[in-house]
């Protein structure tokens, strides 16, 4: 058999295995949800609607809501609802979860984007460079740096960066908001689709402040950990190997050294997704942005169960997903994970 074939065989398995890996993982995310909704004494309709309802409204609200139902029958519900996509409607605004995805989804998505973009785009050189100039003044500030943004909270660099820099609200100005219209509900490849650029590069001035508040969760876990891998690399023995053929040391850090310190970032980049969710969340209420986190906040404080249930399960699926993929791409790129 050839190598390609094998190859070929070990990432096709690798695939099979954390396909399957995930059922279970994304079960028991299901079940810590559903169970996690009903600490509550009773259940969450009472807990959050007691005292507001007589008896029979309340009542009929638990049997809508099918808290009528014994608890096995609740999670096999619930289980329905996650397969189906139908995360129920909404005892606020009485509006579908599902619609609350779709119209809200293309805003978290957008400022998680660029909040990534702007951790690579910074985390990735700071750390090649601190590693290549290890416990030089570069290096000794980059570690600085590192530890200092990954310990800030949004709450406090968002507003710091408001304050420095001004303040910013919402996705774009409200009449470019009126006036593109709805394609992917993705703000800015709405725009784009429609040729208005001077709205794209409004959307993406509103951007900007957002996603760097959001991105320096994650870029310090970039420069430290590519800072780390760099320095390793440029202690392999193929480095000196490298050097004792007489191959310029610019040479040898940049094709060997920094390659290699690059692979075991996409390793991790599904945990970062899982965080800058989480980060979403206070970023987009801070910021007035139209995500789902800003709407998770408002329904949390409307003790709106279904809501609240469906954006959770969602997020949870999402990050698996991602995980999924992330794994897949690091088998690609770096055959060793396939055994």
């Amino acid at each position: 058999m050839s190598n390609t074939s094998k190859q070929s065989g070990s990432l096709r398995r690798y695939i099979l295995t954390r396909i399957a890996l995930a059922v279970p993982m994304v079960l028991i995310l299901l079940i810590l949800v559903f169970v996690m909704m009903r600490v509550a004494p009773g259940d969450p309709i009472s807990a959050s609607q007691g005292g507001k309802l007589n008896a029979a409204e309340l009542a009929a609200r638990r049997k809508a809501a099918g808290f009528d139902a014994p608890l096995l029958q609740q999670f096999w519900d619930y289980l329905k609802s996650v397969v189906t996509l139908n995360f129920g409607t909404t005892f606020s605004d009485r509006r579908s979860v599902r619609e609350i995805i779709i119209e809200n989804g293309g805003a978290t998505l957008t400022l998680t984007a660029g909040a990534l973009v702007f951790a690579t785009v910074i985390g990735i050189p700071v750390g090649l460079l601190a590693g290549r100039y290890r416990d030089r003044p570069v290096d000794v500030v980059s570690r600085l740096a590192s530890t200092v943004s990954y310990a800030a909270p949004v709450f406090v660099t968002a507003p710091l960066l408001m304050l420095a820099f001004g303040s910013t609200s919402g996705q774009a100005s409200p009449l470019i908001q009126l006036n593109v219209p709805t394609q992917t509900h993705i703000l800015i490849v709405d725009a784009a689709l429609d040729g208005d650029w001077d709205a794209v590069t409004d959307i993406l001035q509103h951007l900007l402040l957002p996603s760097v508040a959001l991105g320096l969760l994650i870029v310090g876990v970039f420069i430290r950990m590519i800072r780390i891998n760099l320095i390793q690399s440029l202690q392999g023995d193929y480095i000196e190997a490298a050097r004792a053929r007489g191959v310029r040391e610019r040479h040898v850090v940049a094709r060997h050294g920094f390659r290699n310190a690059l692979v075991p970032v996409v390793t991790v980049l599904g945990l970062q997704v899982a965080m800058l969710l989480g980060g979403a969340v206070l970023t987009e209420k801070i910021f007035n942005w139209p995500g789902i986190g800003r709407q998770l906040i408002d329904y949390i404080n409307q003790r709106d169960y279904v809501a609240v249930q469906g954006i959770v399960t969602v997020f949870a699926l999402v990050v698996v997903v991602i995980s999924l993929l992330i794994d897949f791409v690091n088998a690609l790129i770096d055959p060793r994970v396939r055994y």
